[in-house]
C-alpha cells in the first residue's frame, strides 16, 4: 500500500542517516576490528573471559549496536508488558512510570540511574517525578547522544550523566537517595558485584528498584535448545553470563538488601495481556514495522547494500546478523517462558543499626503477586 511504501522510505532515509554518524564516530577499519573482537569474546572465549572483560565487552556492544536501538526502538532501550489497544510506546512509558511509583520518586529526590543509554527513562521519569537524576555509563557515544537528548527536553539543570564503570562509580558512599536500573545490570560480571555497589551508593533507608534479565525456574541448563536460546540472548546483547532468580535474590540479600517485593512481571495477566516480546512476533501491524521480522530483514538487506557501496562501514552487517539473532532468541525464550527481561525487586538499605530482614520475598511481595496491577 501507499502507507506502507511511504512507511518503508522513510525508514531508510533514517537508517540512511544512522549509518552517516556511525560513520562519523567510528571508521570503517575500526568499527570492523569492533566487532571482530567482540565476536571472538563468544566464538573463543569463556564465561570467565567475558567477565574478567566486561567492560571492553559492554563497550564494544553499544559501539556497534547503540544506532540500531534508537532506530528501532527509540531511545528507551528496552521491553514492558502491554495492554491491548494500548501502543508500543505507552507501555514503555507506563512500564518506567510503574518503578517510578515503586520507589516513590519524589521531586528533588537525589537519584541514579544504572546503566541509563541514551537517557530515554531517564527524561521520561524525571518529567513524570520531579526528581533530579543522575544516568550512569561507562560508554562515552551513548553519553554523547544522552546529552543531545537532554537538551531537547529542557532538564539539563536537574538531570545530567556521570561516565564511570558502574562496578566502581567515582562516587562517594551514600550519595543517592534512590537507585534504580533498567535491564542493565545485566551486563555485570557479578551479580553480587553490582548490586553491593549499588548499595554503597545510596543513603541509608534509600530505595533500590530494578528490572532483571533473568533465566526463569522453566530453564533446563540440560537442554541443548535452551542452551541455544540463552547463548543467542548473551551474543547479542553483550553479555557475560545470564543468571537466574535465586542467583539474583541470593545476592542482593548477600550484599545488605532488604527485599520489599520480587515478581516477574513478564507473564500475560488480565492487565498485561500482550506479552513482552510481540514486537518480535510476525503480524500485519504497521506499528514497530522496524522490529518486526519483516522489518529486521528489511534493514538487513539495507545495511548489506549501503556497506557494499561504503556508505556504511565495515562490519555493520556483521553487527546486525548477531542483533538478528538475538532477536530470535529472546523471541524464543519468551514465548517458552525460560527468559524474563523484567524480574523485579524492590529493595531497602536498612538504616545504621537496624536489623535486616533475611527471609528473601515478604508480605507485601505476597499480597502483590495475589493481585498484580501494573
Amino acid at each position: 500500500s501507499d502507507t506502507t511504501s511511504k512507511r518503508q522510505k522513510g525508514n531508510t532515509i533514517n537508517l540512511n542517516r544512522k549509518m552517516s554518524v556511525v560513520n562519523q564516530n567510528l571508521d570503517s577499519g575500526k568499527l570492523a576490528g569492533v566487532a571482530d573482537n567482540y565476536c571472538e569474546l563468544y566464538e573463543k572465549g569463556s564465561v570467565e573471559d567475558r567477565q574478567k572483560n566486561y567492560t571492553s565487552l559492554v563497550n564494544a556492544y553499544y559501539d556497534l549496536a547503540t544506532d540500531f536501538y534508537e532506530y528501532g526502538w527509540g531511545a528507551s532501550f528496552h521491553f514492558a508488558p502491554r495492554y491491548r489497544g494500548e501502543s508500543r510506546m505507552a507501555s514503555i512509558a507506563r512500564h518506567e512510570h510503574y518503578l517510578a511509583h515503586k520507589l516513590e520518586l519524589k521531586p528533588g529526590d537525589k537519584v541514579l540511574d544504572v546503566g541509563c543509554g541514551v537517557g530515554g527513562p531517564l527524561v521520561e521519569i524525571a518529567r513524570f517525578s520531579g526528581a533530579h537524576i543522575t544516568g550512569l555509563n561507562n560508554n562515552a557515544y551513548q553519553i554523547s547522544r544522552g546529552n543531545i537528548n537532554l537538551k531537547k527536553t529542557g532538564l539539563s539543570k536537574t538531570c545530567g550523566f556521570l561516565k564511570s564503570d558502574f562496578m566502581k562509580v567515582d562516587q562517594p558512599d551514600g550519595t543517592f537517595d534512590k537507585i534504580y536500573a533498567i535491564e542493565a545490570t545485566c551486563h555485570a560480571p557479578t551479580k553480587l558485584g553490582i548490586y553491593s555497589e549499588i548499595y554503597r551508593l545510596l543513603k541509608p533507608g534509600g530505595m533500590f528498584g530494578v528490572y532483571e534479565w533473568l533465566m526463569t525456574e522453566n530453564y533446563n541448563p540440560k537442554s541443548a535448545e535452551h542452551n541455544k536460546i540463552k547463548h543467542d540472548i548473551e551474543v547479542g546483547d553483550g553479555l557475560p553470563n545470564l543468571d537466574t532468580p535465586d542467583v539474583a535474590l541470593k545476592a542482593l540479600i548477600d550484599a545488605g538488601f532488604e527485599i520489599i517485593e520480587s515478581e516477574d512481571l513478564a507473564p500475560v495477566t488480565e492487565q498485561n495481556n500482550i506479552p513482552w516480546y510481540a514486537p518480535m512476533v510476525p503480524n500485519l501491524s504497521l506499528e514497530g514495522i522496524r522490529i518486526s521480522p519483516v522489518g529486521r530483514m528489511t534493514t538487513h538487506y539495507l545495511v548489506t547494500a549501503l556497506e557494499a557501496v561504503g556508505l556504511a562501514p565495515k562490519g555493520t552487517v556483521r553487527t546486525h546478523s548477531f542483533l538478528l539473532a538475538a532477536a530470535d532468541g529472546l523471541r524464543k525464550g519468551g514465548e517458552k517462558e525460560i527468559f524474563t527481561p523484567m524480574y523485579f525487586y524492590l529493595c531497602r538499605k536498612p538504616l545504621e543499626g537496624e536489623e535486616v530482614k533475611k527471609e528473601g520475598e515478604g508480605e507485601k511481595t505476597e499480597q502483590k503477586k495475589k493481585g498484580r496491577k501494573h
